[in-house]
């Protein structure tokens, strides 16, 4: 091997590395951007109305609110028809109690409809974030794959290289054993045919 082969083997060596590490660097910035996402997604900024909304929601609708409902219900009812005379504020058919049902019904449907539209948001950024962690995942397959692509070339260029040197040496054994069988009279230690020793 002389000296321009090997600076061309030494070459390639580079070439070879600078792949791989632009691969590397490139896959680390990727990664580093979808990292920063989400570790340090963007701050939620919530308003007293929005406070107050979820708080509502959260409690219209648990067995809190259903049971403490059931039983001022009951208890309304139950004044209101064993009162006596003046005491009697909502006689039946309790018509101020339907008035007030239907101002609660009409007030809390659209304050947990607007809890519901911030979960919704909130939903959002998780799928959001579970996107960025399956694209994450996706950029290392395909960085992984870019490995292994530029492995495998370099390892088949090593074979027809290495095949190539075979077929060199093969072709030199092939015309010293020409040379032998139309030379029988040349002692086998000390071979000299066609310029080959």
């Amino acid at each position: 091997m002389n000296n321009t082969e090997i600076d061309q083997l030494l070459f390639d060596e580079n070439a070879h590395l600078e792949k791989l590490h632009r691969i590397v660097k490139e896959t680390l910035e990727a990664e580093q951007l979808i990292i920063q996402n989400l570790v340090n997604p963007p701050l939620e900024v919530v308003t007293p109305g929005q406070k107050l909304s979820d708080k509502v929601a959260q409690f219209g609708g648990s067995w809190r609110f259903i049971i403490l409902f059931g039983i001022i219900l009951t208890g309304w009812i139950t004044f209101n028809v064993l009162a006596i005379g003046h005491y009697k504020f909502d006689p039946y058919p309790f018509i101020l109690m339907n008035l007030i049902l239907s101002c609660i019904a009409a007030l809390q449907a659209p304050i947990i409809m607007m809890s519901q539209n911030r979960q919704e948001e909130k939903d959002r950024m998780r799928s959001e974030n579970d996107y960025m962690i399956n694209l994450k995942a996706e950029m290392q397959i395909r960085s992984i794959n870019q490995k292994i692509d530029l492995l495998l070339e370099e390892q088949i260029k090593t074979l027809f290289d290495t095949q190539e040197k075979q077929f060199i040496l093969l072709q030199q054994i092939n015309d010293k054993l020409d040379c032998i069988l139309t030379n029988p009279e040349v002692h086998e230690h000390t071979l000299v045919c066609n310029g080959h020793e």
